[in-house]
């Protein structure tokens, strides 16, 4: 009897030290976490994931406004995992790319122009408990840049304008053009 205690207690210790080094990609630490496509992040929220991504000059008749750049097209599932209802805008997440200025990021096109697809994410939308959806997200990126991150960063109601600060997510990851 003592035998089996033993094997029991083994056991459950065994199972308890295998549970917590489990990868953990997607969710933060010290207000950060990273990811790449395909892996599920964990906002307090909602979880996202960038599906995949690619580079074209044009899309659905679309090209970019400014001169020197391209379209990077990212599809993303968005599900809420909140008790209750939460309002989502396509400009939640944004673009960031390799160059070293401040101005190194975007948010999709939407916000300068209506949409030119029906496979695009709505500019605003109401996402239910436990609903799912995904879609497209385009920016407008500069031409010749490959390396980019999508993020998401948290945002708390706490009754200011700019609200308070929570975790940030970066999905990075390598664009290549549509052929």
């Amino acid at each position: 009897m003592r035998r089996l205690g033993t094997i029991l207690v083994l056991g459950a210790l065994s199972l308890s030290l295998l549970s917590g080094c489990g990868d953990k990609t997607g969710y933060a630490k010290d207000g950060f976490a990273e990811g790449r496509l395909g892996d599920t992040m964990h906002t307090y929220f909602f979880d996202f994931t960038v599906n995949s991504a690619y580079l074209c000059d044009t899309y659905e008749g679309y090209t970019p406004i400014m001169e020197g750049y391209q379209l990077l097209v990212a599809d993303v599932t968005v599900k809420n995992t909140n008790r209750e209802s939460i309002p989502m805008y396509d400009t939640d997440f944004q673009v960031q790319w390799s160059d070293d200025s401040e101005d190194a990021y975007d948010v999709p096109i939407t916000y300068y122009t209506d949409a030119v697809s029906d496979q695009q994410l709505p500019t605003e939308y109401e996402l239910a408990v436990d609903e799912e959806r995904t879609g497209l997200l385009v920016f407008e990126v500069p031409a010749g840049e490959t390396d980019f991150s999508i993020s998401y960063l948290e945002l708390f109601d706490d009754g200011t304008e700019e609200g308070e600060k929570g975790d940030t997510f970066f999905v990075y990851f390598t664009a290549e053009a549509q052929a």
